[in-house]
């Protein structure tokens, strides 16, 4: 036998990585292990089969070509031995052997795997909130399919009517949908944050998903804690305090997020972060040049910021397993980072995003700026037409594209954009790189100028200061304190139609004036206030932006995005017609 090679995991990160170099080196002796007996399956399909859309749990385990990885399809088909129930209890970095245990026994049983490389592929766990009750039954992390299988078979025997999800990350929202979509279940979720999706996405996107969630059935309080929870009389949780209620329940789901597995690596003395996360170089090499990491128990390095970051994510995890195989087998490659690109499915609504937020680009400390449109996802003629909010985050010093975020109806056009973002920020692309992108385009698809373009060129005008915009946010607060701007003046341009309940309940501050008028009449309009010009999208605020700087009529903002944005919002001075 040729090279022997241990591997401490078999979800993601340690199958793909056996599996590339028993291609690579055929006479390699690959063994991996594990301590649990479900292995190789797609953890990030587990809110899908709770929810139902993935009808057995054994398809998570399963081939394209319907063949279930276990440790027959592996011996059998891969060549790769596998060893489960088998937890490795410490690593002998001087003798090159693992100690593990075999897991099924009352009584211990251990021996020693000897390698002459190692993989640690030990994966993450979940955080658990320390509050009272965090240990009722009743009470479920998404660790493993394992749970999933538990909460799926209350589901099914009709224990569970209500539901409480903690947490307002991608996991915790696939989990409210899961349990609201297709069991019905009377679904809370609780985020302490301000905002769901925190320092991914930034506010408006965010609450055009809060907004859909809600109106869907879905209970949604940010800013809002578990403090406890409690028990009914044979030991089942049954209620969650808060600070500001009290829910009823049959089940918590805590999704607060996870962190990396790495004792093993830190009991061997090999480097960990401060965050814990185990240090790797790009060939994903740990300290010891003998022992690799892969998956979600590494940590990487952004490719926006240029800093280290923890990203939990099985299409990365698969990646680095290839990286990971080629240069057990030799062959020098190179993992080099990530963006943080990332999609999930809310209902029939999805929402995406890549790079870094405004937020969080701002905190990095760069001179950023977001430009966001609500452009058409294909020809504006064409029946099944949508609007898509992008935003993109730029520097505007350098104009390099620092993120793109998205929100749309299900299907292809968000995640199109954001892939499309993804190949360009990874390389350091700037606003013209994706103002110049070519993308497919055929009226059932795409606009001429695509959505992406099209944001691109928002972000161009604001960088050169052609384009004066007033954020949402900043809206918002106008709205819902007009006395607090008591100079501005709302200048909407939309069919009298559409602007006629906004004008009877903002009398004062709302002046409406039909977009192909103004050339006309711009002469009526106040030298006095600030000019919001409003539209649906911000096309034509900024059109006319541009007209009334021609004529001396400077002193406006456009807001971005429009009420194609602000309708998504779900704010409550949102005017009845």
């Amino acid at each position: 036998m040729g090279e022997k090679i241990v591997i401490i995991g078999a979800v993601a990160a340690g199958p793909k990585s056996a599996c590339r170099v028993k291609r690579l080196m055929p006479d390699a002796e690959v063994l991996i292990v594990d301590q649990d007996n479900l292995i190789s399956y797609g953890g990030c399909g587990i809110p899908y089969y709770v929810s139902g859309d993935v009808s057995d749990e054994d398809e998570l385990r399963k081939t394209s070509f319907h063949m279930t990885r276990d440790e027959s399809f592996f011996l059998d088909a891969k060549g790769v031995q596998i060893r489960i129930y088998t937890k490795a209890l410490s690593i002998d970095r001087q003798a090159k052997t693992v100690l593990v245990e075999d897991v099924r026994g009352a009584e211990a049983k251990t021996d020693t795997i000897a390698y002459d490389k190692l993989v640690l592929a030990t994966g993450s766990r979940p955080n658990v909130i320390p509050i009272p009750g965090a240990d009722l039954d009743g009470v479920f992390t998404i660790s493993d399919l394992h749970k999933a299988i538990a909460i799926k078979g209350r589901l099914a025997k009709g224990k569970i009517g209500k539901a409480v999800v903690i947490g307002g990350g991608a996991i915790g929202l696939e989990m409210a949908e899961a349990f609201a979509d297709l069991w019905g279940v009377e679904t809370t979720l609780l985020e302490f944050m301000p905002q769901l999706l925190p320092r991914i996405v930034d506010r408006p996107f965010a609450d055009m998903l809060k907004k859909h969630l809600r109106d869907q059935g879905v209970n949604i309080h940010v800013n809002e804690s578990a403090l406890s929870l409690e028990a009914d009389n044979e030991g089942r949780v049954c209620r969650v305090i808060t600070p500001k209620r009290t829910l009823e329940t049959d089940i918590v789901v805590m999704a607060t997020g996870v962190r990396a597995r790495s004792e093993l690596a830190k009991d061997a003395d090999l480097l960990v972060s401060p965050m814990g996360s185990i240090v790797v170089n790009n060939r994903l090499q740990t300290s010891d040049p003998n022992i690799y990491a892969a998956g979600d128990c590494i940590e990487t390095v952004n490719l926006v910021s240029g800093k280290k970051f923890y990203i939990a994510m099985g299409s990365l995890a698969n990646r680095q397993g290839r990286v990971v195989g080629d240069n057990l087998a030799g062959i020098a490659s190179t993992f080099d980072g990530a963006v943080g690109s990332f999609i999930m499915k809310a209902f029939e609504c999805c929402i995406g995003g890549v790079g870094l937020s405004l937020e969080m680009a701002l905190e990095e400390g760069f001179d950023a700026d977001a430009a966001l449109s609500a452009p058409s996802d294909r020809a504006h003629f064409f029946p099944t037409e949508a609007k898509i909010p992008l935003q993109m985050v730029f520097d505007r010093k350098s104009r390099r594209v620092l993120g793109v975020q998205g929100f749309g109806p299900m299907g292809d056009a968000v995640l199109a954009r954001i892939d499309a973002s993804a190949g360009l920020i990874a390389k350091g692309a700037t606003i013209d790189d994706f103002s110049n992108l070519e993308m497919a385009y055929a009226p059932p698809f795409a606009t001429a100028l695509d959505a992406l373009n099209s944001v691109a060129n928002v972000a161009d005008n604001m960088a050169c200061n052609r384009h004066r915009n007033l954020s949402i946010p900043d809206f918002l607060a106008w709205m819902a304190d007009p006395a607090g701007q008591p100079d501005w003046i709302a200048l909407d341009l939309r069919h009298p139609n559409e602007v006629g309940a906004f004008k009877e309940k903002f009398e004062k501050t709302w002046l409406p004036l039909v977009y192909n008028e103004v050339r006309q009449r711009y002469e009526e309009l106040p030298t006095d206030k600030k000019l919001i010009i409003i539209c649906d999208a911000g096309t034509r605020s900024y059109e006319i932006q541009v007209f009334l700087d021609s004529v001396g009529l400077t002193n406006s903002l456009v807001l971005g995005g429009g009420f194609n944005c602000i309708a998504r919002l779900g704010v409550d001075w949102w005017p009845t017609k």
